[in-house]
């Protein structure tokens, strides 16, 4: 999530480009809570249901495969309880003996495959994440930049930020205006119904700018 950290750190530490000074000196300051847009903009909301679909069909080819390992595992389990069978010819348990190696090799190069797959899967997913939260800040960056200039605000700071260290970047601003809802009507004004993030649902719930996706399936 670096190049996402990056781009935010540019958002709330730095003032717009373009935004003039206020009149007789008084700088006329606003904040915005930029993961909050970020998880209530409807696009983010289409984006993660898109993002779950290709999860769930990554997880249900990965079931698929741990199918057919775990079938060849049962079979290895009983191979070798025939090949401990004392009852069972040497001559038997030598072609047992052969059948079991066989069916290893093929588990093993089976289960590589698959965390080859997963781990392929996974990149590609986590990229794909990647440009598409790019595109949608880029979009609220817009707006901010848009409701700054033309409510001549000299500066906006995003109040969600935090550092490396975890504490916020903006601790006290006096007499500043929160544009926040302002803007979230605006990003929200056209959204489709279905589109927009259930009521109720618990922020852990929501994509987020900061915490990074668990990967599918055990590797």
């Amino acid at each position: 999530m670096t190049l996402i950290r990056t781009f935010l750190a540019v958002v709330l530490a730095a003032s717009l480009s373009g935004v003039s000074m206020a009149q007789e000196g008084k700088l006329k300051i606003a904040t915005v809570d930029m993961q909050q847009l970020f998880k209530e903009y409807y696009r983010t909301n289409d984006a993660q249901k898109q993002i779950n679909i290709e999860r769930a069909r990554i997880q249900k080819e990965n079931n698929d495969r741990l199918t057919r390992i775990r079938e060849l595992e049962n079979n290895l389990t009983t191979l070798r309880k025939q090949i401990e069978d004392p009852a069972i010819a040497d001559t038997k348990k030598q072609t047992l003996f052969k059948d079991w190696q066989m069916q290893q090799q093929e588990g093993i190069a089976l289960d590589r495959e698959r965390r080859e797959f997963l781990q392929r899967k996974n990149q590609a997913l986590n990229e794909t994440m990647m440009q598409r939260m790019k595109g949608i800040l880029n979009e609220i960056r817009k707006l901010v930049e848009e409701q700054a200039k033309g409510e001549n605000y000299d500066y906006v700071f995003d109040k969600s930020g935090l550092s490396t260290s975890q504490v916020p970047f903006l601790l006290y601003t006096k007499d500043a205006t929160d544009i926040t809802a302002v803007l979230l009507k605006d990003l929200n004004k056209d959204a489709p119904k279905e589109s927009l993030p259930e009521a109720g649902t618990p922020d852990s719930d929501k994509p987020s700018l900061t915490t990074p996706p668990a990967p599918v399936g055990d590797q």
